[in-house]
């Protein structure tokens, strides 16, 4: 009797995993392709609508009442804006509220998500209203050199908005409060000091009003500098999981991975900008524009910068992903405990719904960290090569195997 309980508990155990595999499979499958989709649409409606005469004619007709460029420029973006909201309107409601709920990822009802959406715009409008016209200041202030200008500006503009973040943004969307669980502080307290950082804002904040995925990070800049849990992740897993997570993190600080995305960021912005004015302004001539600050001339920016973006992706991915593993290896030499953080790796993949074996030109254009398979198999190469003390449990060798 013992052997058919233990048999039909493995069969049970087998077949969870298969469907928790189909399900995943699926849900980032569709979200991918839906993603595609949508920026293939974006450039062709986008396209077309300055090939075919659309946006000079909508430059004219706001010109007709009014003559201030700058009130025409905002304008002119929002009325664009408006009307992609409207074209995606229907796939963004299905892939932000609907397909998140038949997966069952979702805690919102239809008026929450509605509400957090309006928020989101709210916020964005507040940030960057002023971002575009400073963006026509430039333009029309310093002519082919308004790349460099504003390049730099946006540089102190992010390191600014990543100051206030987590002090005026974040509680907008989410409750955030301070960590009660005193052993759990004094852990990440230890942990950050070992990796020469100090960090005095440890915080947990209501993630699960939106979502039953669960996540940590590291946030804010100089004095907002914190460490935010989700409650999700708080509830759902144990002190020794959640300190190699943290553990993770801190990695990314050891090694400096801050430092240098900030200057691999600033670099690769800079001449991002400079591609796009360049390539801008030689193309004006396809469409009969006669100047790089003409309003209807300006959505060729948001092509060139489209096709830049898709060609720097997996650039970026591939340094995302080597940061990726190097914080991995910095949480296992940390803790000592890769059981814990290869079980919070499969249980995080099966929270979120991961893809733990994408195809690998998906895993390699697409993915900023490594896929779950490839993740735990490195960890398990490190632990033997290192001879880390704690053993691998062959339950979560076996998941990737």
């Amino acid at each position: 009797m013992l052997y058919i309980a233990l048999y039909y508990k493995l069969i049970a155990r087998d077949s969870v995993t298969i469907f928790n595999y189909m399900n995943s499979k699926k849900y980032n499958n569709t979200t991918l392709i839906i993603g595609i989709g949508k920026t293939v649409i974006s450039f062709s409606l986008l396209y077309l609508f300055i090939d075919m005469g659309y946006s000079l004619s909508l430059q004219d007709y706001l010109q007709s009442f009014t003559e201030n460029p700058y009130l025409v420029f905002i304008l002119f973006v929002f009325t664009i804006g408006i009307f992609s909201s409207i074209i995606f309107m229907p796939v963004n409601i299905y892939t932000g509220f609907y397909l998140e709920h038949k997966y069952k990822l979702s805690n919102q009802t239809f008026f929450k998500y509605f509400i957090e959406n309006v928020k989101s715009l709210l916020v964005g409008l507040v940030i960057g209203t002023p971002i575009l016209l400073l963006f026509f200041y430039v333009i029309n202030q310093f002519g082919d050199l308004w790349w460099l200008v504003f390049a730099s500006a946006m540089f102190l503009i992010s390191v600014v908005l990543s100051q206030i973040f987590p002090i005026i943004i974040l509680p907008i969307f989410y409750k955030i409060l301070p960590l009660n669980d005193e052993e759990l502080k004094s852990r990440i307290s230890n942990l950050a000091k070992g990796a020469g950082i100090k960090v005095e804002n440890v915080f947990s904040f209501n993630m699960s009003k939106n979502t039953k995925k669960a996540n940590a990070a590291f946030t804010g800049l100089g004095k907002t500098k914190r460490i935010i849990l989700g409650d999700t992740l708080l509830n759902n897993y144990t002190k020794d999981e959640i300190e190699t997570v943290i553990a993770h993190e801190l990695g990314h600080y050891k090694h400096k991975h801050i430092i240098k995305n900030i200057i691999f960021g600033t670099v690769s912005s800079f001449l991002t900008f400079f591609l796009i004015s360049i390539l801008y302004k030689n193309s004006l001539a396809w469409f009969d524009f006669k100047d790089i600050a003409q309003i209807a001339a300006l959505p060729l920016l948001s092509l060139w910068a489209m096709i830049i973006g898709m060609i720097q992706s997996p650039v970026g991915n591939i340094l995302s992903r080597k940061y990726e593993y190097e914080a991995d290896r910095y949480a296992i030499e940390s803790t000592q405990k890769p059981d814990s953080f290869i079980s919070t790796l499969n249980k995080l993949t099966d929270q979120n719904l991961g893809d733990r074996e994408p195809h690998p030109f998906v895993e390699w254009f697409f993915y900023s960290h490594p896929s779950i398979k490839n993740r735990v198999n490195a960890i398990t190469n490190f632990v033997h090569e290192k001879n880390i003390i704690e053993v691998v449990s062959e339950k979560y060798i076996e998941t990737v195997s």
